[in-house]
């Protein structure tokens, strides 16, 4: 009877030691894999270096979570979320493109907020004199004049709606250059590709090539804003919402006003 009793007992206290092993083996590895989780964020071009900026200071506070950025015109952005391309937050420069994912539910609900504002500036390269307005576009001398393509750029939008109030877009419209994303104009102004181009404040202000002539009155485009959400289909809601709230902190912020943003 006795001899029994103490094999039931070993065989308790071996069972017990294989748990505690296999939980130690098991529990770290899961803990583990769930802490590591890399990001993919899509974002207007104009926000890369503030983002780029942005990512260590994030990466001191969360060492396990890693960011991707995918980079580019605010509209290609979207049509790539609505194809099924994979991203966990979208930023957008105009309200346009969140609305139409929103109206198709493929934001998740609760997580839409505007991170900053920006505002509309004609540029012309360094070494170019006499230009101090934009109805000097309309002159002969100006050939070229970049804008963003208005059908998937918002900075396009906001430069055609500009130039339609202040009635000069007849007299300029076989002179534009269209780009695929703003900083593709701030490009063609700083090669001297364009005589002139419109571009956001926070790109002029990353450029020692081009000088801004003046900057567009508010009341000639709609409001430049960019909202951002985590896309519904993203795998780490967690960690993107945790990365959306970090992009409103005070440390975020001083990197957007660094670049000259607008908060909202």
């Amino acid at each position: 009877m006795k001899r029994r009793q103490i094999l039931t007992f070993l065989g308790i206290a071996v069972a017990s030691l294989l748990l505690a092993v296999c939980s130690t083996l098991i529990v770290p590895s899961a803990v583990t894999a769930q802490s590591n989780v890399t990001l993919l964020v899509s974002a207007a071009a104009s926000l890369k270096d503030t983002l780029e900026e942005i990512k260590p200071l994030y990466q001191q506070s969360k060492p396990n979570v890693n960011m991707n950025y995918n980079f580019g015109a605010s509209g290609a952005l979207q049509q790539q979320i609505e194809q099924g391309a994979p991203a966990d937050i979208f930023i957008s420069a105009a309200q346009k493109q969140l609305a139409a994912l929103e109206q198709k539910g493929l934001l998740l609900p609760g997580t839409r907020s505007v991170l900053a504002k920006n505002r509309l500036v004609l540029v012309v390269p360094k070494n170019i004199t006499g230009i101090t307005s934009f109805y000097n576009l309309k002159e002969s001398k100006i050939k070229r004049i970049a804008i963003g393509e208005p059908r998937s750029v918002p900075a396009g939008q906001y430069a055609q709606q500009v130039l339609q109030k202040l009635d000069i877009w007849p007299q300029v419209t076989k002179k534009l250059v269209y780009a695929n994303n703003v900083r593709q104009v701030l490009a063609a102004v700083e090669s001297g590709n364009a005589d002139a181009g419109l571009v956001y404040a926070t790109d002029a202000k990353i450029s020692d090539k081009v000088k801004v002539v003046v900057a567009a009155d508010d009341k000639y485009h709609s409001p430049i804003v960019y909202p951002m959400a985590v896309v519904k289909r993203s795998k780490n809601t967690t960690a993107a919402k945790e990365f959306a709230q970090f992009l409103s902190s005070n440390e975020a912020k001083a990197v957007l006003k660094k670049y000259g943003f607008l908060l909202p």
